[in-house]
């Protein structure tokens, strides 16, 4: 399990994209979630649409690694389906903030790989997030003081990129998936070559 995480604006939406397209074993993790569906979005490819009774009741069954509510609206990881993912030699990517790293963390920290991206500096994070020209100004400033508070979790992560270049940053993640698939624990069937080479264990 892979987890990238970063304030709004540090480039972590545009790092996983590219990680997707270099790596056909890596799988995005498809989050649960009450929100109603946009226009653009279809179910099971951008979120699994439920509603609010059948959220609860899957958090009561513990089926979720990580789970939150914001803006009134739940969203959680689906256990099972990473697991099979996993089981199969297949490496699955989280978008997540720090509250949900933690909670991935206490389900599953065996297999977890940790990143936060961090912006060279405040005021190319600002920029950032206003060159994407999206979000009104008043979300901007909300964005920028949430930041803070996001960025003083960094410590709690195994990896840190400072993503000053795009390229580099995502050379630099890649080169961190590769290194912690050759991990022995994670080569999945590692056994059965060996005692093809004649060696017992």
């Amino acid at each position: 399990m892979l987890v990238l995480s970063s304030p709004s604006g540090a480039g972590k939406s545009t790092i996983s994209r590219a990680l997707l397209k270099l790596n056909p074993d890596l799988i995005m993790s498809i989050s649960a979630t009450t929100r109603p569906m946009r226009p653009s979005e279809n179910d099971g490819v951008h979120y699994h649409f439920i509603d609010q009774e059948k959220f609860d009741e899957m958090v009561a069954a513990n089926k979720f690694l990580e789970h939150a509510t914001v803006f009134d609206n739940s969203y959680g990881t689906l256990r099972q389906p990473v697991m099979d993912a996993l089981s199969v030699g297949q490496d699955v990517l989280f978008d997540v903030d720090w509250q949900g790293t933690q909670q991935i963390r206490a389900n599953a920290l065996e297999d977890l790989v940790s990143i936060f991206i961090l912006p060279p500096s405040v005021a190319e994070l600002e920029r950032r997030l206003r060159a994407r020209a999206q979000d009104p100004e008043e979300v901007v400033q909300r964005r920028m003081a949430k930041a803070t508070l996001e960025i003083s979790h960094w410590a709690e992560y195994e990896y840190i990129i400072v993503n000053d270049k795009i390229e580099d940053s995502v050379a630099q993640v890649n080169a961190i998936l590769a290194a912690e698939r050759h991990k022995r624990r994670r080569q999945v069937g590692l056994t059965d070559v060996v005692r093809k080479l004649g060696v017992g264990q």
